[in-house]
């Protein structure tokens, strides 16, 4: 027995060192993220930069390609991010108010089966891309500073704004109303 005991308590702290130390080569995403403040950043024409070609696989399997000569929102967002939660229906509403614009999601950091689960339950009414490796496109305009961040595009393709944070409907239609004006 005496010489059990010191062999199985070897046993035991080696396990649970490795254990601890371990965590299947992921990282907790939600403890590695940066929440916005809802900062608006509008861009002038003159100093707009294009926005990266939008388009791949989305989250419920289908191809999408984003419109050229049209405005589009762009929200970068992941279904366990609590902003990005409670925006969505925000985001939802004002599909319905513009219409005309094209609205897209990028999934960044998440869990596929989670984030499906989520946008099922909600009914989104706009796709998700899953390739966040789109976000790198934006990196020399306005890029995705925070999770949620909501980006507009304008007719040209160019970047028009961002809103880094949860968006209202007053701050994402007042972005709309000014690059609809232009």
């Amino acid at each position: 027995m005496r010489r059990f005991f010191p062999v199985f308590s070897a046993l035991v702290i080696s396990l649970t060192t490795l254990t601890a130390c371990g965590g299947g080569g992921s990282t907790n995403a939600a403890e590695n993220f940066v929440a916005g403040d809802g900062a608006t950043t509008y861009v002038a024409p003159s100093d707009r930069i294009a926005a990266p070609k939008l388009g791949g696989m989305t989250l419920l399997g289908t191809s999408y390609q984003l419109p050229s000569n049209e405005i589009a929102v762009v929200n970068v967002w992941a279904s366990w991010c609590s902003p990005c939660r409670a925006e969505e229906p925000t985001l939802a509403a004002l599909t319905q108010i513009y219409p005309e614009v094209n609205f897209v999601g990028i999934l960044t950091r998440d869990n596929l089966v989670n984030a499906e689960a989520f946008i099922r339950k909600r009914n989104s009414p706009y796709p998700t891309l899953i390739d966040d490796s789109v976000l790198i496109g934006f990196s020399k305009s306005l890029p995705a500073n925070a999770i949620p961040t909501t980006v507009v595009i304008d007719k040209k393709g160019m970047v028009a704004g961002r809103i880094s944070g949860i968006v209202t409907i007053a701050s994402l239609s007042e972005l709309l109303d000014k690059v609809k004006s232009e």
